[in-house]
């Protein structure tokens, strides 16, 4: 093989191997590339108050655990991170004993999230609230105008009172339908936690309109008796007017 061929052939095996390698660098790049970004996004994934950031814009309901009593409400974690659960957002009523919560599964959602601060706010609140708003209107629409039901005296107002009855829906007896009687204010006939009997009269919108007049029995008035004299016993004439009339 003369010089020139060898040459030419190195020539072109080297410029082959650059090509190969540029390829390869491309190649190496990309995936470099796309790895880089992959483990940024894993890394956005992994850290976890975004995590606990997009819960609180999904309102995602997140199941816990009470784990910690501390003055003014319970700790629990979420994703590695300690939650404040404020007594206030624990349930719909008073707690007087925030120990009859520790190490108590619990359903909460996040509602304050300051990474800045360390600060992450839990509630389970607004869940128990839905809860209850789907178990009232069940309870409403199985409800029939007419049923008749033992009730407890909730509040009164000057328009009336709030029973809640035994099915645990409450109700308004309007100052109308509590007695046959007439009643200025329920508070002269009813005190808060009397027993009393209703029947329900309406449900419109959701309220339940209750009636206790409604179970009172109609006494029936004495007929009065009205004798009509007979005829000949009326007397029209100016003696009979004036007779008895003494001067």
């Amino acid at each position: 093989m003369s010089e020139e061929m060898r040459e030419e052939l190195q020539t072109n095996e080297t410029a082959e191997a650059v090509e190969n390698t540029s390829a390869e660098n491309e190649t190496a790049e990309t995936v470099s590339g796309e790895t880089m970004a992959d483990y940024e996004e894993h890394f956005d994934d992994a850290n976890p108050w975004n995590r606990v950031q997009e819960y609180m814009e999904k309102k995602t309901v997140l199941p816990v655990k009470v784990e910690g009593v501390v003055n003014g409400g319970v700790i629990a974690m979420v994703e590695g991170l300690r939650g404040f659960v404020p007594a206030s957002k624990l349930s719909l009523s008073y707690i007087e004993d925030l120990e009859t919560y520790l190490l108590k599964d619990i359903e909460v959602q996040v509602i304050d999230v300051d990474q800045a601060n360390n600060r992450l706010v839990l509630s389970a609140r607004e869940i128990l609230k839905e809860k209850e708003r789907r178990a009232r209107e069940e309870q409403i629409a199985n409800l029939k105008v007419g049923t008749v039901m033992k009730g407890t005296v909730e509040t009164l107002q000057n328009y009336g009172a709030f029973v809640k009855m035994e099915n645990g829906l409450s109700g308004l007896v309007h100052v109308s339908q509590i007695s046959q009687k007439r009643v200025k204010l329920p508070s002269d006939v009813l005190n808060v936690g009397d027993e009393v009997n209703v029947k329900v009269i309406g449900i419109k919108d959701g309220k339940v309109s209750l009636s206790m007049k409604a179970l009172e029995e109609t006494k029936d008035e004495p007929e009065e008796k009205v004798v009509i004299p007979k005829s000949e016993n009326i007397g029209t004439n100016l003696g009979d007017l004036f007779k008895n009339l003494k001067l």
